[in-house]
Parts: structure tokens; C-alpha cells; sequence
């Protein structure tokens, strides 16, 4: 499996003047950084290739997907 995943670049993030970053996957925000570690990702990133971006916003997102996420339908 490795990577393959992220090369779709399933990863975005946007920064606003406040210093806070967002961080989306496939267009939903599943996290936020400010402070110290906003900017460390911005430093990060800005000298980061396409690769190494969608791999640090990866991390920072931390384990969000396990499997177990909703996917709207009711339990029965």
C-alpha cells in the first residue's frame, strides 16, 4: 500500500492572517493548527515538494481514519 494514497493528494490546507491553518481532506477540514505549530507546518511546507506536503499534512492530521468513521447510513 505505502503511499499510493497520496497521490491523488487527498491533503489541502489554507492559512488565514491570524495564523491559523487548516487542513482538509478530499475538501472537508479535519483539523487546525495556530501558534508555534502552524508555524512549523508553514515553514515545513513552504520549502516541501507536492509529496512531502500531502505526507506532513498527513501527520499533522494525526490518526483520523480508522475504519470506523461514520458513513451516514443508520445502524441497525
Amino acid at each position: 500500500m505505502g503511499d499510493r494514497t497520496l497521490d491523488d493528494e487527498p491533503f489541502s490546507y489554507d492559512s488565514s492572517r491570524d495564523g491559523l491553518v487548516r487542513i482538509a481532506w478530499q475538501g472537508k477540514v479535519v483539523t487546525h493548527l495556530k501558534g508555534k505549530a502552524a508555524a512549523r507546518f508553514l515553514d515545513k511546507a513552504a520549502s516541501a515538494n507536492p509529496h512531502e506536503q500531502q505526507l506532513l499534512m498527513a501527520k499533522a492530521t494525526g490518526n483520523f481514519k480508522r475504519g470506523n468513521e461514520s458513513s451516514g447510513k443508520p445502524r441497525r
